[in-house]
């Protein structure tokens, strides 16, 4: 039977025939694991913070750095994706990323563990690749719901990895191979040995698009996928729907990976939980996405096929708005419980606005869906790093940081909601019929 070389139109999660449909599987299974990659370290920052007698504004420079280099990197890695396609970006950036992950234990000073965290900070591009490879393996009805379910089930990684990670740490401990305080090092090779594994697996069972890879489908002159770009980096610049994106982008998952940092600090020094039950707790925030991402792009989808990009972008406004007022709630809860039921709260239309501004993302711009992927994700890292310097303040409390956070998710949620998105007539008309030509 001939393979099938279009991209699908529906989305059957429990299938794995067809390129497709692999690839869905091994991109989001590969994005998991980048993000327990990326945010190893984080649920063992206590006893890490500990041993190398840092400081709090040193800690929160530490937060900014692993979220900085992952900024430039989706820049780079979005045009990558439109040249050389994700397949091969996505297995240079595996091998290159495990580097740093697993040489971060060598650590014995503030400078050198900021050097390792700033560098592991670019397999967080590995989200663009995600997005951009789902988007090219499936229609424009089903893509908000692809891109939501590769990016939700990828990002729960960074739960896991706060579950996980302290586990893996004190196995290590009590099999006697390291000591307790020295049980992080040890602990981090775990991650970076499982990124050579995956860039392997990618490399091998991976195709660019459905009717093949970008360098054989140019050597037999097909161009349905692969193309010489029309657009660039500076016309997807001055477009105003892809700086509203990119805000959006900071306000909901700028949010998530500095919570995935901070969270099992924040339980430790507000609550005084120790780091197994802190990291359980950390873990609950990263494991709604699950569902909730896939949630926000489901919902995206079915009301983009009734009111537009229009109401895609209203939906999205909402969402932020809510997010903003349960950060709110969270950044006052003077119990464990509560904090954790708010950051539920929370944390479901957080990551529902994270599948929402993704279900938008592939229409703004057809012929440069890698680069303007790459610019709204990098606005997810700003966002990121900018908070984070609330976090290093001596003089703010990281309930202070979660209330300033909380007001201004909240004023870009109205923002957004005011955003005009409505595509050009013959962008609109692919979303009706479900058919989109990535090329023209």
């Amino acid at each position: 039977m001939q393979q099938n070389q279009s991209p699908l139109s529906k989305l059957n999660i429990f299938s794995f025939k067809g390129v497709q449909m692999r690839t869905f599987h091994i991109t989001w299974i590969t994005f998991f694991f980048c993000f327990f990659g990326w945010f190893g370290v984080a649920p063992l920052m206590p006893m890490i913070r500990d041993q190398l007698n840092l400081t709090k504004s040193e800690v929160g420079n530490i937060i900014i750095a692993s979220v900085s280099a992952t900024i430039i990197a989706r820049l780079l890695i979005g045009k990558l994706c439109d040249t050389l396609g994700p397949r091969l970006t996505y297995t240079i950036l595996l091998v290159v990323g495990a580097i740093p992950i697993m040489l971060i234990g060598l650590s014995n000073s503030y400078t050198s563990f900021l050097l390792f965290r700033f560098c592991i900070g670019i397999v967080g591009a590995s989200f663009v690749i995600t997005q951009f490879h789902t988007s090219m393996m499936f229609a424009p009805n089903i893509v908000g719901t692809a891109n939501a379910v590769t990016g939700g089930w990828g990002n729960l990684g960074g739960g896991v990895t706060n579950l996980v990670m302290p586990l893996i740490a004190a196995g290590f401990a009590a099999m006697g191979f390291v000591s307790e305080a020295d049980s992080w090092r040890l602990a981090m090779i775990v991650p970076g040995v499982i990124l050579l594994i995956m860039a392997f697996i990618y490399y091998r069972y991976t195709t660019d698009a459905p009717a093949g890879n970008f360098s054989d489908l140019q050597k037999k002159d097909v161009s349905a996928y692969q193309k010489k770009s029309k657009g660039s980096l500076v016309e997807a610049l001055q477009d105003y729907r892809v700086w509203v994106l990119t805000l959006a982008y900071a306000a909901c998952f700028g949010i998530e990976i500095t919570v995935d940092n901070v969270a099992a600090i924040f339980f430790i020094d507000r609550f005084g939980t120790s780091i197994i039950v802190a990291g359980a707790m950390a873990g609950i925030f990263g494991g709604m996405n699950i569902f909730a991402r896939a949630l926000g792009g489901i919902v995206s989808d079915k009301v983009g096929k009734r009111f537009g990009l229009k109401g895609k972008g209203t939906l999205l406004g909402l969402l932020l708005v809510l997010e903003g007022l349960g950060i709110a709630l969270f950044a006052a809860s003077g119990t464990l419980v509560f904090a954790v039921v708010s950051m539920l709260i929370f944390a479901l239309f957080l990551k529902m606005a994270n599948g929402c501004t993704y279900g938008i993302v592939p229409f703004i711009n057809k012929d440069n869906i890698g680069i303007v992927s790459g610019i709204v994700g990098a606005g997810g890292n700003i966002g990121a790093m900018l908070v984070g310097f609330l976090f290093k303040s001596e003089n703010l409390t990281y309930a202070d940081a979660f209330q300033y956070i909380g007001a201004g998710v909240v004023f870009i949620g109205l923002l957004v909601a005011l955003t005009k998105f409505q595509p050009k007539p013959a962008i609109k008309r692919s979303m009706e019929t479900g058919e989109l030509d990535f090329q023209q």
